[in-house]
């Protein structure tokens, strides 16, 4: 199934989403500097860009930076003004995300912090409230990630979870990895929070079966 996966999605690639060098060039650079291929895929990237332009998005937190290829997707919709924040908690990573960000031509429109989110997260209070947050970094941290993106909140910002599914593991109660554990209990607490109005899809493609949670601030 997986050849299957990959295969559409490079077809829906190929159909919708224009080639561009420098996207390209950012996927080569992360991987030759070893970084792991945890990327979104091209048309996962041109969904995110999407619901910064869907929600008229200014300000935009991301937690998890890796080489910046989604943060440069989502920076490219932002209008000239606007501001991406996105925190990356390895240093070697940040600095093949900050030769991207340069690459892309957007070190006015993103920020990048270096040190773990959880840390860093409470320095960012006064560029609050944001209008997306997307949460992309180490799962078992993502109950963390949840409560400051509702501190840095307004009614109508969209928090996007990435990676929820797990290869279907986030239904089993029982499993012992500790980021299905993280999914499961940053799903449980958005669930059972009055200010969301929150859904989740899975999705399958070049990068698997995984899935996403959406959800919208009252």
């Amino acid at each position: 199934m997986q050849k299957k996966w990959s295969d559409v999605d490079e077809y829906l690639v190929h159909s919708l989403i224009p080639s561009d060098t420098v996207f390209q060039q950012i996927l080569a650079n992360n991987h030759a500097a070893g970084l792991p291929a945890h990327d979104v895929a091209p048309n996962q990237g041109k969904f995110l860009q999407l619901l910064v332009e869907i929600t008229g998005a200014r300000k935009i937190l991301e937690i998890g930076t890796l080489g910046a290829y989604s943060s440069v997707w989502m920076a490219r919709a932002l209008p000239a003004d606007g501001k991406l924040i996105t925190l990356e908690a390895d240093p070697r990573h940040a600095e093949v995300a900050q030769k991207n960000i340069k690459l892309a031509g957007l070190e006015k429109q993103i920020d990048l912090h270096v040190g773990p989110a959880a840390e860093t997260l409470a320095e960012l209070g006064h560029n609050a409230p944001f209008d997306l947050i997307f949460i992309d970094a180490d799962k078992p941290n993502n109950p963390v990630y949840l409560e400051w993106a509702l501190k840095y909140s307004r009614p109508g910002t969209l928090i996007i979870g990435d990676n929820v599914v797990r290869d279907g593991e986030v239904a089993n109660p029982e499993s012992s990895d500790e980021r299905v554990q993280g999914v499961r209990t940053f799903i449980e607490l958005m669930g059972n929070n009055p200010r969301l109005s929150v859904t989740a899809l899975q999705t399958v493609g070049s990068k698997g079966w995984d899935g996403f949670t959406l959800a919208r601030v009252n």
